[in-house]
């Protein structure tokens, strides 16, 4: 059995879609990025790619590359999950943090855990999306951005 950690952050802007999960959200803001700057699916990847030992997102999505602009990160997922299968690993299971003042997520949280269980072929029961506020505090409580916390467990085949 291994885990692996991860992160990403995003600065929310005008002009651009709320994506979280695979879901998009209704908000007047979206999410900057190069691809479509999905920050909790690029934390699961990091976790992911952290757990079988293989760098981090930036290494396998640069974005530098313009195959990635725009690119649903459910497809950047995917990608990693191939990977990890072709290492050797299995995902196990998926325990995960959106932390976003608005808008609130509850209503969306049981579809991004569906979209995540399907690219990663897991049973939906060993996914967990919880989503939290940040009180008021720091770049999340300004209303500047968001963050995401991901783990993630493997074991070899």
């Amino acid at each position: 059995m291994r885990i692996g950690f991860g992160y990403d952050s995003h600065r929310l802007v005008e002009g651009r879609p709320l994506v979280l999960g695979g879901v998009a959200i209704p908000h007047n803001r979206g999410l900057s990025g190069h691809s479509d700057a999905d920050a909790l699916l690029h934390a699961i990847a990091d976790a992911v790619i952290g757990a079988i030992g293989d760098g981090d997102i930036g290494r396998h999505f640069p974005d530098t590359d313009a195959a990635y602009k725009n690119i649903s990160s459910l497809d950047l997922l995917r990608h990693i999950k191939n990977i990890a299968d072709k290492k050797g690993y299995k995902i196990h299971n998926v325990d995960t943090t959106i932390v976003l003042e608005k808008p609130k997520l509850a209503g969306y949280v049981q579809d991004m855990a569906l979209n995540i269980a399907k690219v990663l072929d897991v049973p939906i029961t060993c996914i967990n999306v919880k989503a939290k506020t940040n009180e008021g505090m720091g770049f999340v409580g300004r209303l500047e951005g968001a963050a995401c916390f991901a783990v993630c467990t493997v074991e070899e085949k």
